[in-house]
């Protein structure tokens, strides 16, 4: 059974910092490009960064660009997201996913597998 596991999510105040990791079982991911999405209430849920299937390259939404970053470990199967100045707006459930090319990819449909997602809330 093929599973992503997010965790690290929770209550931080504004300014701090959080580091998400989300953890692959069943297959590995390491040919996959895999992103990070967020939902907050009353939203649809929305593209925040993907990376490569190596690391090589990453791409992140312009409201997280320079206070987030994406990276992955293929040999533990494990990728993370930095979350450093969180903001309030940056409260939502974060979904980790893997998508279904190597290349970067931002939209939602390209994604295949998908976590159970996590919560983070910035206080202000």
């Amino acid at each position: 059974q093929v599973q992503l596991v997010e965790s690290g999510g929770g209550l931080v105040q504004a300014g701090g910092s959080l580091r998400l990791s989300c953890a692959a079982s069943g297959r590995t991911f390491s040919s996959n490009a895999m992103g990070w999405f967020r939902q907050a209430p009353g939203k649809e849920r929305e593209f925040v960064a993907t990376i490569t299937w190596s690391g090589a390259s990453t791409h992140y939404a312009d409201s997280v660009k320079g206070r987030f970053t994406i990276s992955r470990d293929n040999a533990k199967n494990t990728m993370y997201l930095q979350m450093n100045s969180l903001k309030p707006e940056d409260t939502a459930v974060y979904y980790c996913a893997a998508a279904d090319t190597r290349a970067l990819v931002t939209t939602i449909i390209r994604y295949r597998y998908w976590g159970q997602g996590t919560q983070v809330t910035v206080s202000s």
